[in-house]
């Protein structure tokens, strides 16, 4: 089978845009009902009449960020962003335990993405996200092609059984001393077993103090695997507010610890369905969190994405990431154009 075929070179231009647009703010938002007693939060900003587009937001759990909207010019598109189910500013918040997770699934995900997409009265949108966004981009569009007119992607990942094990274990070998650490958090029992569906039950205990110090000990680890890229900050996950930490590391367990509620490999097995969608794969060579070989498997897989590496940036992007995005953007709005 050949390798990813490059990306077409962009048609020159005199002014390549390298920062993201100045901060704008939504036009409309809402709280939409999806069923199973859960109200998910939207926004839309932009043009209305222009060429529509989701950010999907990653985690799963972190909710949406108000900076993603400035990779879109906001004359040519129409941005739509959302919290998924049980974070940001959805309701129930995940935050709290008497929020089941039994209807936070990836189908679910994908129900709730067709229903915001009915009710904003959009027929086709363009898919843009990375990480966690990445996984439920690809689902949403396999499931339902005909409603996707383009897809942006930025730091890969289709949530293999594999590609979590290598997170919460097999980079451990670059890590010794926060994994032990990671490791050393859970009742001896569990630690040689199933370290995520471990953290996920202690996510969900009874007591407050063990979920509180389950989802600071999980965030520690994920801060240590991003610190340790050239490019990465420090605390970028412990920094956050507590119930936004909450809610983040309780879905995220239950997502990791059901193989994102996919079978082994779907993503990859099922690309044929993404036939016509152009796609941009972006991607740091030196993710460490994220190995660049499931980006480069799937544009194996993918016939109309194009794969774009970038040499110095790990999963938490780099100026040349930015400058890719930007580019990847542009190139699709000139084509509504």
């Amino acid at each position: 089978m050949p390798g990813p075929r490059p990306r077409p070179e962009p048609h020159p231009h005199p002014h390549p845009r390298s920062e993201p647009y100045p901060p704008y703010q939504p036009y409309a938002q809402g709280l939409l009902d999806v069923g199973d007693g859960q109200q998910i939060h939207w926004n839309a900003s932009g043009n209305p009449a222009g060429r529509p587009a989701a950010v999907v937001h990653g985690g799963p759990g972190s909710g949406h960020q108000p900076g993603a909207r400035r990779y879109f010019d906001p004359e040519r598109y129409h941005v739509v962003q959302f919290d998924q189910r049980g974070c940001g500013r959805s309701r129930p918040h995940a935050a709290d335990p008497a929020t089941g997770l039994e209807h936070n699934t990836t189908d679910r995900l994908i129900a709730d993405m067709e229903r915001l997409r009915e009710h904003l009265g959009i027929e086709k949108w363009l898919l843009y996200g990375g990480s966690w966004g990445s996984t439920l981009i690809l689902a949403y569009a396999q499931t339902h092609p005909e409603r996707v007119s383009a897809i942006v992607i930025c730091g890969v990942t289709t949530t293999r059984p594999e590609e979590t094990d290598w997170l919460y274990r097999g980079v451990a070998r670059f890590l010794p001393g926060p994994w032990q650490a990671f490791r050393a958090h859970l009742p001896a029992e569990d630690r040689d077993g199933d370290l995520v569906a471990a953290y996920s039950r202690l996510l969900n205990s009874p007591d407050e103090t063990v979920r509180r110090t389950a989802a600071n000990a999980w965030a520690t680890w994920e801060d240590a695997v991003i610190a340790h890229e050239a490019l990465g900050k420090p605390n970028a996950y412990t920094d956050r507010p507590d119930d936004d930490l909450m809610a983040f590391t309780r879905i995220t367990a239950h997502y990791f610890a059901h193989d994102a509620f996919l079978a082994d490999g779907q993503l990859l097995r099922d690309a044929g369905r993404l036939a016509g969608i152009p796609g941009e794969l972006i991607h740091g060579r030196l993710d460490l969190g994220s190995p660049l070989d499931t980006a480069w498997e799937l544009a194996r897989a993918w016939p109309d994405a194009s794969l774009t590496v970038v040499d110095e940036s790990g999963h938490t992007g780099s100026p040349a990431m930015r400058t890719a995005v930007l580019a990847a953007l542009e190139r699709f709005a000139a084509q509504e154009d």
